[in-house]
């Protein structure tokens, strides 16, 4: 998957919107009503690094692999960052969204999350 078709992957959930953040932190966010899923960085040296939310267990598995580390600064808060999407399976990466987005909802209000259908 290259990141054409991840922002695509992103922009498809349902009432998920895209933020481009200039300077200094140049990022593009995907969210879900105000809620981060995943991003982008979108200035060079780190240019189109993909980052997400995952499991406590999935973050230790992750950040094992080659190519994927702890997500600068929100580490703590189990996000990782995929160097080079184009070297990872496209299936999981899906999934590994998904679950993020799924996380993301979980933390609104029952209300809006009624609203969502997936």
């Amino acid at each position: 998957m290259d990141t054409k078709a991840l922002k695509q992957l992103c922009q498809s959930l349902p009432k998920s919107t895209c933020v481009e953040l200039g300077g200094p932190s140049n990022i593009m966010s995907y969210l879900v009503h105000g809620k981060k899923f995943a991003y982008f960085k979108t200035s060079a040296p780190e240019k189109w690094r993909f980052s997400f939310r995952a499991t406590p267990e999935r973050f230790l598995e992750l950040t094992d692999q080659p190519g994927i580390k702890p997500a600068r600064y929100m580490h703590r808060f189990h996000w990782v960052t995929v160097v080079d999407v184009r070297n990872m399976n496209e299936e999981y990466l899906k999934e590994l969204v998904c679950w993020s987005y799924e996380k993301a909802i979980s933390s609104l209000p029952k209300k809006i999350q009624k609203q969502i259908s997936i």
